[in-house]
């Protein structure tokens, strides 16, 4: 009963309208959303798969972060959007409407999250609305949700850098990430660091005089954390006269020195 197609469209109307697998002679209409059949019969609606993004090489979708959310009694209703920061890179932002008379705070959500997905899949941004926008036709309007802002990121409460090596460090992280203030129990992955940023970070760090792997940022995110790590390597540098160990190439790496050995191997065939 849906229609026999789009009009003028019959590029559109085979995408969209396709035989039905499960009866000879009837067809199916794509309508893009997700939902998964429950074993009493029910469907139960996921999201929209249009609403699929890629977060630091991982394909995701953003129905299931707000199936999530909305598991939470305090919610009335939830949307997470993906967004790029000034360098492109996106990262996650959930925004809540909660239940009259409710209260929840952004910790509370993020560990909820945390509990129930990868941490790739738990949005850096937390924004609480009185109500979510909607179109003419009583859609979710997306392009008129608010952009965040530094009150809205998921951070701890800031307590400023001590000493002069946390202050540059501070300093870096605020380059690196885009981020005005910085603390020392901040959460350099917490607060939209990714891999390729690692990457920027540590060669920041080294022109310090100091050397930090990778994995080392992976094991020291938070700052305070990772400036005990600069002074421990430093100690160690000073006795040995240099720093010790190995550390793999990250995927990114070896996909870039591959790339670069296929491009000399044609060059010079």
């Amino acid at each position: 009963g849906l229609a026999r197609g789009y009009l003028n469209r019959p590029d559109l109307t085979r995408q969209k309208f396709i035989e039905n697998l499960f009866q000879a002679g009837e067809r199916l209409y794509r309508t893009g959303d997700l939902a998964r059949w429950l074993a009493d019969g029910n469907l139960e609606f996921l999201g929209r798969k249009d609403h699929q993004v890629k977060i630091r090489g991982y394909r995701i979708e953003l129905g299931e972060i707000e199936h999530q959310l909305q598991g939470l009694p305090e919610l009335k209703q939830a949307v997470v959007l993906a967004k790029e920061d000034a360098t492109q890179s996106k990262f996650l932002v959930a925004y809540v409407v909660l239940e009259e008379g409710k209260e929840l705070d952004s910790n509370t959500l993020q560990d909820h999250l945390k509990a129930q997905l990868p941490d790739y899949m738990v949005p850096r941004f937390y924004m609480q609305l009185t109500e979510l926008p909607l179109t003419a036709n009583g859609k979710l309007d997306r392009a008129a949700l608010p952009e965040p802002d530094g009150s809205a990121l998921q951070r701890q409460a800031y307590i400023a850098p001590r000493t002069e090596l946390e202050r540059e460090l501070a300093s870096i992280w605020q380059g690196v990430l885009g981020v005005e203030q910085i603390g020392i129990y901040d959460d350099f992955f917490a607060l939209g660091g990714d891999s390729i940023k690692a990457i920027q970070l540590r060669s920041r760090i080294r022109a310090l005089g100091y050397d930090l792997g990778v994995k080392d940022l992976f094991d020291n995110a938070i700052l305070e954390a990772c400036a005990k790590q600069l002074r421990a390597a430093r100690a160690v540098q000073s006795e040995t006269g240099s720093l010790s160990g190995t550390l793999p190439l990250l995927p990114i790496q070896q996909r870039f020195f591959k790339a670069q050995v296929g491009l000399l191997y044609r060059a010079y065939r």
